[in-house]
């Protein structure tokens, strides 16, 4: 995930807690399922599309967002051994056959489907923490919490924790590269060598890192109580959070995407882009 970049974008200036809503949006979204693989394929690529433009309208370094994918490799890898080995009555398009064996296209569909999901999760992810101040998404998140105070739920204790972890996600990716550059120099072989050794290697590396976790929250909880922080305390806001015609622009549209693709998913579920939009005939 990526860390707040200080840009004076359209997108930094929208209200956190109308970035909250659209990302929850964006994320109902695209998990809005069509019958149709082709379609549900072509849908992901349409909203992969959408979100690169806004990540370069938004200024986002996609430098860390590639070094945020480098692990997919490994699921994408993992997702084609289950699709294609474990059996599924609703496999119909046979791509080639090992001996007795038949695999099928739908496994390879169903992979790049999941893949591409998640690949869209994170680039929101990705914008919302990159174009969002950490503190300014404390208050957000609380603000959406404030109902709960009805049954004394610790709101701001809970926003504060939800900030931190997020915060700290970039911190922790960049332990675990100078770690793997530290152990590998020493000999630790992370893709490379036997199972075994490869095991050998990654105990070598999450044994440091949590150490490293440990030792940061700690810190981080002296740094806290050192200035008096006591989540009990009534807080007041040296900058109160304004909701701006941008906000309902932003809102309008992702909200018009979400109903659009809702009413698609409702009324044209079994849809074909390729044949409608081609005249080409598929039965995938």
């Amino acid at each position: 995930f990526g860390r707040y970049a200080p840009y004076n974008t359209f997108i930094h200036r929208l209200d956190p807690r109308n970035k909250i809503i659209l990302m929850v949006l964006l994320m109902v979204t695209i998990f809005l399922p069509f019958s149709v693989w082709s379609t549900s394929l072509i849908m992901s690529s349409i909203y992969l599309m959408i979100l690169v433009i806004v990540m370069l309208i938004a200024k986002v370094s996609f430098i860390n967002l590639f070094k945020s994918l480098k692990a997919m490799w490994f699921l994408i890898l993992f997702l084609l051994i289950v699709y294609i080995f474990i059996p599924n009555p609703t496999y119909t398009h046979v791509a080639f056959s090992i001996k007795s064996f038949d695999v099928y296209w739908d496994a390879f569909y169903q992979s790049a489907y999941i893949v591409l999901r998640l690949i869209l999760m994170i680039c929101i992810t990705t914008i919302l923490t990159s174009t969002t101040k950490p503190l300014d998404l404390t208050y957000a998140l609380e603000w959406y919490l404030v109902p709960l105070k009805v049954i004394k739920f610790p709101t701001h204790e809970v926003a504060m924790t939800i900030s931190i972890a997020l915060r700290f996600i970039p911190t922790i990716l960049d332990e675990t590269d100078r770690i793997m550059k530290a152990q590998t120099s020493r000999g630790a072989e992370f893709n490379h060598g036997r199972l075994f050794k490869r095991f050998k290697a990654i105990i070598s590396l999450i044994v440091p890192l949590f150490i490293s976790a440990f030792e940061r929250s700690g810190q981080l909880a002296e740094a806290m109580e050192a200035r008096g922080y006591d989540p009990r305390a009534k807080r007041t806001r040296y900058r109160t959070l304004k909701f701006h015609w941008t906000d309902a622009v932003s809102f309008l549209l992702i909200g018009a995407i979400f109903a659009g693709v809702l009413y698609l998913t409702i009324a044209h579920k079994d849809m074909n882009l390729i044949t409608e939009i081609f005249k080409v005939e598929v039965s995938f």
